[in-house]
């Protein structure tokens, strides 16, 4: 072969070598590049794909409340249970008959928290709101507790026996207003001492008020409007506002940062709208709210603490009831 002809072969050949070596060069970036893009994408729908509660890092509570009188008398055992069905935090609502070093000793032992109570407006004895606040942090610290959530009104004086359904129904504009000072006062006092106060709803608050004053409808309106944010916390019972009729979604719109704390409870669709502490009670997952979206809608709006409660009459034991609950948050994607 002449030499020139040798020549112009060789030249087309490592021609035709550097454009097959960068075409793989090409393919081996596309390939490498999709393969990046596929992982990344893999990454993020692995991460909407992770339960609601896993993926932003948060315990799954219970009000102790749901667990009836037998608590009392059963308190290790149960919290024991408690922690085998997977909760990690509790909510005491009063001290089931222990001293506060005895209930940080039980929810020890269980490796349990308590970072929030109920504790009753006004009592005969046990803690209140109405008794020594300097006593009542003292002892909420040594439990851990960080929120005092007053559960029910303060039930006015002139009143006199009246029961909490009673009271519901008979409240004026002036008895909200009043409620809402009390818990500001209050609130003022134990932030000192560095515990968080709030107020818990049922659905007497959405009763509309005969004697409206300056456009207020309801009793939580006043108490929203009435309590200072940077001492009030409200928890929203979201069974209590459904089986009141009202939209927990938009009363989480209406209030961004208000409610900090909410009561994971769940109602049949047989329950009717009503105000007077009525509700068809069911396990979380098996009722009317759609937790899909209203876990995330309270979250954005705020709320960190989320414990489950469940009201009587229960289909199975509380114990059974309180792990079909926590079955279903432990796995909810939302």
């Amino acid at each position: 072969m002449p030499f020139q002809k040798k020549e112009s072969l060789v030249r087309s050949t490592a021609c035709e070598t550097r454009a097959s070596a960068a075409d793989l060069s090409r393919r081996g970036l596309l390939a490498a590049g999709a393969a990046a893009l596929g992982a990344a994408y893999a990454g993020v729908a692995g991460a909407v794909e992770k339960p609601f509660f896993q993926r932003r890092n948060l315990p799954v509570g219970i009000q102790l409340y749901t667990l009836g009188p037998d608590l009392q008398k059963e308190l290790e055992t149960q919290l024991a249970t408690v922690a085998k069905i997977g909760f990690k935090s509790v909510e005491l609502a009063g001290y089931l008959g222990r001293t506060p070093a005895e209930l940080r000793a039980a929810f020890d032992k269980a490796g349990l928290v308590c970072p929030s109570a109920h504790i009753a407006p006004k009592a005969a004895s046990g803690p209140s709101f109405s008794g020594d606040l300097a006593k009542l942090a003292d002892e909420l610290h040594v439990i851990g507790v960080k929120a005092a959530i007053m559960p029910i009104l303060y039930i006015p004086d002139r009143l006199g026996g009246a029961d909490l359904r009673q009271a519901g129904a008979q409240m004026t504009a002036d008895d909200w207003k009043w409620n809402a000072d009390f818990l500001n006062e209050k609130a003022a006092v134990l932030k000192k001492a560095g515990i968080v106060s709030g107020y818990h709803n049922h659905n007497f608050e959405f009763a509309p008020l005969k004697d409206t004053k300056g456009g207020d409808t309801n009793g939580m309106e006043i108490l929203l409007k009435g309590t200072d944010p940077s001492l009030v916390t409200f928890e929203m019972d979201a069974g209590w506002v459904t089986a009141a009729g009202k939209d927990p979604f938009a009363l989480l719109k209406a209030h961004p940062g208000r409610f900090t704390q909410m009561h994971v409870k769940d109602i049949k669709p047989t329950t009717k709208a009503n105000f007077e502490l009525r509700q068809d009670p069911t396990e979380v997952g098996g009722g009317m709210i759609d937790w899909k979206r209203l876990l995330p809608a309270a979250y954005a709006a705020g709320v960190r603490g989320f414990y489950v409660e469940q009201e009587p009459p229960f289909a199975h034991s509380r114990l059974e009831s309180a792990k079909i609950s926590f079955d279903y948050l432990a796995r909810v994607v939302a």
